[in-house]
């Protein structure tokens, strides 16, 4: 009996260090969309070395995460060639796309550490949005329709899709 309740306890510490892995990377190739020039990834030569493709969420409801996306964030829907109903593709910038899965999604509770970034051209226009929508944000330490300063200057605030994923907007240029 004792042997088994390890075996589960190691089981599950391993399915918790996998997740936290499979976090960081995620995190990782989300940070690259952010970067400048990652934005003409699919246009130049890189000698090889592996360039952003996409980003893959799990949605327990498609059609109310996709409207999220497309109405919230204003993510235009791109052709996707699976032609069926469980993906949705939105572009993310020129080569980039984001693709919204329905599955049997994950209940953990996300870290705000692990997020999708947009910039936008005018922070406050788009906080006038959310707010015409009704939709949440909060800063890093997530208080309520406050906007958080880097030390840039970059203003950024902190929102959540209907499945918990944790999107910053900012002003970054």
């Amino acid at each position: 009996m004792f042997s088994t309740l390890n075996n589960l306890d190691m089981n599950f510490s391993f399915t918790q260090t996998l997740r936290n892995l499979i976090k960081t990377i995620v995190l990782a190739l989300l940070f690259a969309v952010a970067r400048p020039e990652s934005g003409n990834a699919q246009n130049t030569n890189n000698n090889g070395q592996p360039v952003f493709n996409h980003a893959a969420l799990c949605a327990k409801n498609l059609k109310k995460t996709a409207d999220f996306y497309r109405n919230v964030l204003q993510l235009k829907q791109i052709n996707h060639p699976f032609n069926d109903t469980v993906h949705v593709w939105l572009k993310i910038g020129e080569g980039l796309a984001l693709h919204i899965i329905q599955g049997d999604c994950s209940t953990n509770v996300h870290d705000i550490g692990i997020h999708l970034c947009f910039a936008v051209p005018n922070l406050d226009a788009f906080i006038k949005h959310l707010d015409g929508m009704n939709v949440s944000y909060t800063n890093w330490t997530r208080e309520p329709k406050k906007i958080q300063l880097r030390a840039d200057g970059v203003r950024q605030i902190y929102l959540q899709d209907p499945d918990g994923f944790w999107i910053e907007v900012n002003d970054a240029k």
